[in-house]
């Protein structure tokens, strides 16, 4: 892990803890994982919005996540900070899948639970997605997130993410896309 004044560190990043180690989840972890990604998610969504408790539900499948997608996880001491997913051939969602053209990944479900913000951990993972994704020859990666997610959004955005519009599922939130060119010379090398 690089430290001190490299750029692609965030100015947000408090402590940039090198004792977390980021990799595949276990089947073991399917529990803790899911837990994990719902605590980081619960803050953005309110009951009264509609698909709460489906979303929150989905979210926290991460067994049914981990058959069709890459999830990497954030582990200090033993601990999950966060999860995201990677996926590489098709969109989870709640209906069918969604296939993925040939060149592209797919980032959702990134979470850093609330009492390990801050850390660096986030910007961790995006860039171990990034790294998979390119190993396996994606030339493009795809995101969607809440307007609400303004931390998340500023990490897209210095990692070299570029806005595509809005999208509005079905039952869920308005969405913001973004994509990041993988074939090229970017911050998210350095």
């Amino acid at each position: 892990m690089r430290r001190g004044g490299d750029r692609w560190l965030s100015r947000t990043v408090l402590v940039v803890a090198d004792d977390i180690e980021i990799r595949s989840l276990l089947a073991s972890e399917y529990t803790a994982v899911g837990a994990a990604t719902a605590s980081a998610f619960r803050e953005y969504w309110t009951p009264d919005k509609p698909g709460w408790e489906p979303y929150l539900a989905r979210i926290a499948d991460v067994e049914g996540r981990a058959k069709r997608a890459i999830v990497l996880v954030a582990v200090d001491r033993g601990v999950i900070a966060g999860p995201v997913t990677l996926e590489l051939e098709s969109r989870i969602g709640p209906a069918p899948s969604e296939p993925l053209a040939a060149d592209e990944a797919h980032v959702r479900m990134l979470g850093v639970s609330p009492e390990n913000r801050g850390r660096g951990i986030a910007r961790r993972l995006m860039l171990a997605c990034i790294d998979t994704a390119r190993r396996q020859g994606k030339l493009v990666m795809t995101l969607d997130t809440d307007s609400n997610m303004t931390g998340a959004r500023q990490l897209y955005r210095e990692l070299g993410f570029v806005p595509t519009g809005t999208q509005q599922r079905e039952g869920g939130p308005l969405l913001l896309g973004y994509v990041l060119a993988l074939d090229s010379e970017s911050q998210t090398t350095r």
